[in-house]
């Protein structure tokens, strides 16, 4: 079956999750930061995971999985989730509880446990890459705000957040852009303002960690962003 690789429908973003309800095109192999449930209330969809389909109406992907929409052919519901926020068994249990529409999903996560990120030092240098993601992002600014040595903090990095900085600050980067766009702003001065070279380096970004560019992520979906 051949399945169109445009996303339609809405998506609403939150601070630290996402949630979309439409059609979810086809994408090729990827893997991003968020953890990512599907939810799929008619015809179950096929996720190739690690290189194996699964095909279910309810599919829990998690942060960094190297996966593919396979098919999908009515609307579902999508879910993603910061992990460096919640707990992957804690965001299963209030998300697959709730009923399926946005506003009973976005009450569900909004009041889903936050975990502490535990260390001031990542708080310091989380908050310093933040203020830094209109500029290039040195790992060397975070680690001396941190008061961390630039080794120390690579390996905090991998063993609290589970991914090295330069992935982390291209996950903000996006993150930022859709802010953005969510707020009026072009694809391409998006793509400026949140530290992309141009509109191309930031649908390349996309394509690598979603596995969709922009056109076919953003022409076709309503975005709304949440308080």
């Amino acid at each position: 079956m051949t399945q169109n690789t445009e996303w339609t429908g809405h998506l609403w973003l939150g601070r630290d999750y996402g949630l979309i309800h439409g059609k979810l095109g086809r994408t090729a192999p990827h893997a991003h930061y968020a953890h990512q449930l599907i939810l799929a209330p008619d015809r179950p969809v096929t996720v190739n995971l690690d290189g194996v389909n699964q095909t279910a109406h309810r599919l829990f992907i998690p942060s960094q999985i190297c996966h593919s929409i396979v098919e999908a052919p009515d609307a579902v519901f999508t879910v993603y989730a910061e992990p460096l926020i919640f707990d992957a068994q804690a965001l299963n249990n209030v998300v697959f509880k709730a009923a399926l529409s946005l506003e009973s999903l976005d009450n569900a996560v909004r009041h889903c446990p936050r975990r502490s990120l535990g260390d001031p030092r990542i708080e310091r240098a989380l908050s310093t890459l933040d203020g830094l993601l209109t500029t290039k992002v040195a790992a060397s600014a975070l680690a001396a705000e941190a008061h961390l040595s630039l080794s120390q903090l690579q390996r905090l990095f991998a063993s609290h957040l589970g991914l090295p900085v330069r992935r982390l600050v291209l996950w903000r980067r996006l993150r930022l852009s859709m802010v953005l766009i969510l707020a009026g702003s072009a694809v391409t001065d998006a793509a400026h303002e949140a530290g992309f070279a141009d509109s191309a380096h930031f649908s390349r970004s996309l394509k690598k960690l979603f596995g969709v560019t922009a056109r076919q992520a953003l022409q076709h979906i309503d975005l709304r962003l949440l308080a």
